[in-house]
């Protein structure tokens, strides 16, 4: 059958070789039609936490199809969608919080932009109306995400169409400013009249490269924001539900966030569902029993979707009942130790480590190998997919020690082999 697929984020040169056709997961384990076992060394784009076939959540979908496939949320409810927001309303540092779901990532963090403008023109400072994020930030490929987050090397062709009124530098440490916040505190002082929100993915920009940054500077970001009367949105989209080592990346800051958008791991990656979680403070600012309407005329049709709800409370159970977080605190340092002696390898620019993210990054005169490096990992059964020269590891959580190792050491053995 002839491919009618226009693959997302693939070159066309790579439409020249056979794709895999996977048929069917298991475990840590992809399968493809020929019989071909592959490792989904990155949880399938950073979803998979519980890796593939998990019974309980696989049990939770099918039980809910057999009941309720499909019912909105406008002007409407069903039991999932209320435990559900309960929950989330539970994991985060104040419970007081009402919940917007959507169907995936970007469709969260398009509603916490739209609903932190609408905040400020609710309470009448319509001129607070500014978003903005850190450069190099990803936060979805809508427009809207653009704006906020711009990672060049996907985005160039929209250049011109989006705009973006200022941005947080990202923090680069210095004698006087270890956690490198100077810059991005100017900004926001600069601008704050006119600064509805920041939005900042807590702790790593994924799609840039892996790039990590700290927690202290994560807890100066929140406590700026807040002297200078502007929202902070968490795009925990990627990082939440212990891939981090925490249940989501701020919490390393200790901070409370504002708005917090989830999605990926929210449902072990089964479902496509998505949430932004806002504080009642601003919840409470849409109403339309003052002298305006102000009711949010935002939604989305798959928005608390029954059976994307089964799987997520679902997946909520097992991490706390498997002890997730603590689990991947644990393996995370094992990683660790066992990849810091690439280190020593001449082509090796930098190695970095967030939880269970361990990154690779090859210096750039590699980069001609780099295709040659994936391939022949590909051969040995790891999916990875590099980003420019920087290999990285963001595998399901319920990896085993000896699959994790065995990765480390394919990984290391091959980038030897062609560098």
């Amino acid at each position: 059958m002839q491919n009618k697929i226009f693959h997302p984020y693939t070159t066309f040169s790579a439409l020249k070789n056979e794709l895999p056709n996977i048929v069917r997961g298991e475990g840590i384990h992809l399968y493809d039609d020929t019989g071909t076992c592959y490792i989904d060394i990155v949880s399938s784009w950073w979803a998979c936490a519980l890796g593939h076939g998990h019974p309980m959540v696989v049990k939770a979908i099918q039980e809910q199809a057999a009941v309720l496939q499909h019912s909105i949320t406008g002007s409407m409810a069903h039991p999932k969608v209320l435990e559900l927001a309960d929950r989330l309303a539970g994991l985060m540092p104040t419970p007081d919080r009402h919940s917007v779901f959507a169907s995936d990532g970007c469709s969260a963090v398009e509603a916490a932009l739209k609903v932190a403008v609408q905040y400020w023109y609710n309470i009448g400072r319509p001129e607070k109306n500014w978003l903005i994020g850190m450069d190099q930030g990803y936060h979805g490929d809508s427009l809207g995400a653009l704006s906020v987050g711009f990672v060049d090397g996907f985005h160039e062709p929209y250049k011109k169409t989006v705009k973006h009124p200022a941005k947080l530098p990202f923090p680069v440490p210095a004698a006087d400013d270890p956690d490198g916040f100077g810059p991005s505190q100017a900004v926001i002082e600069k601008h704050a009249d006119k600064l509805a929100a920041v939005i900042v993915e807590p702790l790593c920009l994924g799609s840039a490269g892996m790039k990590i940054y700290s927690a202290g500077y994560l807890k100066k970001l929140a406590d700026c924001c807040a002297a200078n009367d502007v929202l902070l949105i968490i795009d925990e989209v990627a990082m939440g539900f212990g891939r981090t080592g925490k249940r989501f990346a701020f919490n390393h800051a200790d901070i409370d966030p504002d708005l917090v958008c989830v999605g990926k791991a929210l449902t072990a990656g089964y479902m496509p569902l998505s949430a932004c979680i806002v504080k009642d403070s601003i919840y409470s600012t849409f109403s339309d029993e003052g002298q305006k309407d102000c009711t949010f005329y935002h939604g989305n049709t798959f928005a608390g979707h029954p059976i994307g709800c089964a799987a997520a409370l679902a997946a909520l159970d097992i991490y706390e009942a498997e002890d997730t977080v603590a689990r991947a605190a644990d393996m995370a340092e094992k990683m660790k130790q066992w990849m810091l002696p690439m280190q020593a390898m001449e082509c090796v620019q930098e190695l970095r480590f967030l939880g269970m993210i361990g990154v690779v990054e090859l210096k750039p005169e590699t980069k001609p190998q780099i295709v040659k490096i994936r391939q022949a990992l590909k051969e040995q059964g790891y999916l990875f997919r590099p980003l420019g020269t920087m290999f990285y590891l963001m595998p399901p959580l319920v990896i085993s020690d000896e699959e994790l190792y065995a990765a480390v050491t394919a990984l290391r053995q091959t980038i030897s082999e062609f560098c």
